[in-house]
C-alpha cells in the first residue's frame, strides 16, 4: 500500500484508542481507498507504534464495517455497500434523535451559539468548495448536542457506526448545502426555542434523508 510521507508519526506513548482513529480518518477521509490492502508492519511504521495496537485497530475498524479482516490471510478497506450504509445510516440517524430530544431544553447559551457558528463554518466551507472543512463543521455542529448529552452508550453507537456513514457521505457530498444550511438553522431555531419534538423529528430526518444508494 502506497504510505502517506508527510503525516507526522504518533507519539510511541499514545493509547490505543489515538492508532484507531488516525486509521479510521485516513479511511473516512479517502487516504486509503476501497480495496486498499492495509498491512500491519507498514501502517505501524507510518504511524511509529508497534503492531500490537494496529492490529487491534484493524479489529475495531471491522467491527464498524470500515475493513474486512481475513485472519491470517489480509486486511483490506471495505468497498462502499449500499445496505451497510442504509443501516448505519438509520441507527445513526436515530442516536441524533434522542440526543437532540434529551438535552432541548437544557442546552445552554452557549452551545446553541457554537452551534450556530458552525453552522456558519459549514455554509462558508460548502460556498468555496471545501468538502472537507464542510463535513468537519457538520461533525462539530451535530457533537454539540451528543456531548451535552453525555450518554455514553450512545456515543459508543456512534463511534461505531459514524465513519462509515461520514466515509459515504464524503465521496458524494453535494457542495449545493443550502438545503442542509437551512436545515440546521430550523434545528438550532427549535432547540433554542425547547421544541424538544421538532428539534428531535429535524435532526432525524437530516440524518435518515442521507441516500445511501448514491454512495456507491
Amino acid at each position: 500500500m502506497p504510505i502517506p510521507r508527510n503525516t507526522p508519526a504518533v507519539d510511541r506513548t499514545l493509547l490505543r484508542d489515538d492508532v484507531y482513529r488516525r486509521l479510521r480518518d485516513a479511511i473516512v477521509d479517502g487516504t486509503f481507498t476501497p480495496g486498499e490492502q492495509l498491512k500491519d508492519g507498514e501502517v505501524a511504521e507510518w504511524l511509529g507504534v508497534s503492531r500490537t495496537p494496529v492490529r487491534e485497530a484493524l479489529l475495531r475498524l471491522a467491527a464498524s464495517g470500515l475493513v474486512v479482516a481475513l485472519p491470517g490471510r489480509s486486511t483490506t478497506v471495505s468497498a462502499i455497500d449500499a445496505p451497510m450504509v442504509r443501516d448505519a445510516r438509520d441507527v445513526v440517524a436515530a442516536m441524533h434523535e434522542l440526543a437532540v430530544r434529551e438535552v432541548t431544553g437544557r442546552l445552554s447559551d452557549r452551545d446553541v451559539e457554537r452551534m450556530r457558528e458552525a453552522n456558519r463554518r459549514f455554509a462558508a466551507a460548502v460556498s468555496s468548495g471545501d468538502v472537507g472543512a464542510a463535513l468537519d463543521a457538520d461533525e462539530q455542529l451535530h457533537r454539540i448536542p451528543v456531548t451535552a448529552l453525555g450518554n455514553h452508550a450512545l456515543e459508543a453507537v456512534l463511534e461505531q457506526f459514524g465513519p462509515l456513514v461520514r466515509r459515504a457521505e464524503r465521496l458524494r457530498f453535494d457542495l449545493d448545502g443550502q438545503v442542509s444550511t437551512e436545515q440546521h438553522e430550523r434545528l438550532i431555531d427549535l432547540m433554542a426555542a425547547g421544541d424538544a419534538q421538532g428539534a428531535a423529528a429535524v435532526a432525524f430526518e437530516i440524518w435518515r434523508s442521507l441516500p445511501a444508494e448514491a454512495a456507491v
